[in-house]
This record gives C-alpha cells, sequence and structure tokens, in this order.
C-alpha cells in the first residue's frame, strides 16, 4: 500500500512543493488547511496537483480537529508546515502566534502519542531561533537568541518535538531552514515584494516599492530544494534534526540589485539610512524607497546556515545558487504580469 502523508499547511509554498515531491513518490497526500485559509489553494493549482491532493479541515489550535483528523486518515507520516509565519506580524499578534506556532506543535504531538506513536512527525523549525546569532555560520549546536514572537514559538516548537522524541520514543525530527523562497512566495515577503513589485516598475503598473532594512542578512534557498531534505529526514533509521541552508547569505540590498540585473534595470543609490532611493539610472525615478514602517521592533542582522550534518547523513545540498534563485522568481512574476 502507499504511504500516506498529512502535510499542515497546504496552501502555503513549502507544503505545496513537498505535496508535489511526495506524489511524485507514490503517497497519498493528505492536506491539512485552516477554515479561515480556504479558497488560498492556488499555489497546488499552479502546480497541476489540487485534484491529487484530499483537502481538510485542520487547525492547530483546536486539539479535537487535529485529533480527529490523525485518527481517521492514519497517516504514515506528518509534515507539519503550518504556523503564523509572516515575522513582521507576530509583533502585531503575539499571542495567537505563540497558541498557533507554538503550542500546535504540543497538540500534534500529543494526538500522535495518543492514537499511533509510530508516526512519523516533521517539523519545521526555523533559523529565526538563532536570532541574535552567537557564532556564524549557525549549526546545529549553536544556541538560539531568537529575536521575534515568531522565532520564541518556533523554538518551542522545536524543544517539544525534542522532548516528545525523547521521551516517548517518537521519531520525531525539525529541520531548521534558513529562508526558502519561490515563485510561490507570498507576496508579502521580502524577496516576493522585491521581484514583484520591480516587475511591476519595469512594466510601468507601478511606480515604486518601499522596503525597510535593506542590510539585513539572509542565506536564501529554493524552495523546491528544501522540501525533499525533509522528506528524507523521514527516511532515516534514526530521528535528528538537521540545518537546511545553502551556506552563502546575501543582504536584502544584494536581493534587489540582482533582481534589477535580471530585469535589465540600471539601478543606482543615493542618500543614506531613512532617506536612502534607489533610482532607475536610465528613466531617473525614484524606483525604491526606505519606510521605517517595515522595521522591525528588534532586528536579527545575519544568518548564515551550516548544513554539513545534512549533506553527510542524508546526501542532500540545495541545487539552486542565489543568482539562479533570484531568476527563477523574476521570470515567473514578470511573464505573470505581462500576460494580464
Amino acid at each position: 500500500m502507499n504511504k500516506i502523508a498529512l502535510i499542515t499547511g497546504i496552501s502555503g509554498q513549502d507544503g505545496a512543493y513537498l505535496a508535489k515531491f511526495l506524489l511524485s513518490k507514490n503517497y497519498k497526500v493528505i492536506g491539512g488547511e485552516r477554515r479561515s485559509a480556504s479558497g488560498s489553494l492556488w499555489r497546488l493549482n499552479e502546480l497541476g496537483i489540487e485534484k491529487d491532493i484530499e483537502i481538510v479541515d485542520f487547525e492547530l489550535s483546536e486539539f479535537t480537529n487535529i485529533y480527529r483528523v490523525i485518527e481517521k486518515y492514519k497517516p504514515d507520516e506528518i509534515y507539519n508546515l503550518a504556523a503564523q509565519s509572516f515575522v513582521a506580524a507576530s509583533f502585531e499578534m503575539p499571542i495567537m502566534t505563540s497558541d498557533v506556532t507554538g503550542l500546535g506543535v504540543s497538540r500534534i504531538l500529543e494526538a500522535v502519542k495518543n492514537i499511533n506513536p509510530s508516526i512519523k512527525f516533521y517539523q519545521a523549525s526555523s533559523s529565526e531561533m538563532f536570532g541574535k546569532v552567537s557564532e556564524s555560520p549557525q549549526n546545529e549546536k549553536t544556541i538560539f537568541y531568537p529575536r521575534s514572537p515568531y522565532g520564541v514559538a518556533k523554538l518551542f516548537g522545536h524543544w517539544i518535538t525534542i522532548n516528545y522524541r525523547e521521551a516517548y520514543n517518537i521519531f520525531a525530527c525539525s529541520g531548521i531552514s534558513f529562508n526558502h523562497e519561490s515563485p510561490l512566495r507570498g507576496n508579502q515577503f521580502v524577496t516576493k515584494k522585491i521581484t514583484h513589485g520591480l516587475s511591476k516598475v519595469k512594466l510601468g503598473i507601478l511606480d515604486y516599492i518601499e522596503l525597510g532594512n535593506l542590510d539585513s542578512k539572509r542565506d536564501w534557498g529554493y524552495a523546491r530544494d528544501y522540501v525533499e531534505a525533509m522528506y528524507l529526514m523521514l527516511q532515516q533509521k534514526k530521528p535528528d534534526d538537521f540545518i537546511i541552508a545553502t551556506g552563502k547569505n546575501y543582504s536584502v540590498r544584494d536581493f534587489i540589485e540582482e533582481t534589477c540585473a535580471q530585469l535589465k534595470i540600471q539601478l543606482e543609490w543615493t542618500g543614506e539610512k531613512e532617506n536612502e532611493l534607489g533610482i532607475d539610472v536610465h528613466s531617473g525615478k525614484e524606483i525604491i524607497k526606505i519606510n521605517p514602517k517595515f522595521y522591525r521592533p528588534s532586528e536579527v542582522d545575519l544568518l548564515l546556515g551550516d548544513a554539513k550534518k545534512a549533506k553527510n547523513i542524508l546526501n542532500w545540498q540545495p541545487k539552486t545558487n542565489f543568482k539562479k534563485l533570484v531568476q527563477i522568481m523574476v521570470e515567473s512574476d514578470y511573464s505573470k504580469l505581462k500576460s494580464i
């Protein structure tokens, strides 16, 4: 019989790519979706797999719902990708973020413990748990110092996964994923805001985009590559936690400049700090402006992952470099906008 996988957060970019990957492995895929997110399955449709997945209501804040879904579908593997996943929003909604992103993990694990402890469980941990980093690059033994309610909630989910693994012998793993992007990324995230927004500027649909801190650095990979690592973790003989990263980092400014290069926009910077502007040299127009409302109350300046353990044990490494990632996103956004 084919394995059954339950993917929570099926409507997100990771959920869509993972679902497509597991379908290629002949899994039966059950997709958990918040009722309030109903109608947001465009990513599955874009990948051509919407009809191949059974969608179920799945609320991380409601234990009885979680229990009944797991009891009914009897999954072999659960991939918990659901969360309140927007860091900036976590400062505005810290209680909800804590409940869903943090406590939601313990609700799933408690259901697994009581229904069938042999179910394999994957938790989507985050590089935001490192926050104010104590060393660089960050590996599986680096001290955590989260700098947002999102990071704190993810850290709870991470440690409760380890706790259930050690206390109840559950095959539970955490993948500490560094930033991973794709054409399926939500428009509120900075990378998509850049590629989608500047594509609009290039096409004359938009005059300029507004951003926050241009100098924060991230380790950016391709989501399609990263979901394969998630799968590989649950195929090992022993459960363990792994960094998923490229080992290279670039600033937001670098992402903007590479996007402009892909769009053949000659960019020039002028001014400093909040008064800094990005100018289109050809037109003389201001196409990038700084808006302090996009600054975080506490910033994470630099994240850089060391994925040697994943390479050695999982035989996994990223296939897509930074320049290619930006190219993929820009080409997707530009072609879609141009065809409207």
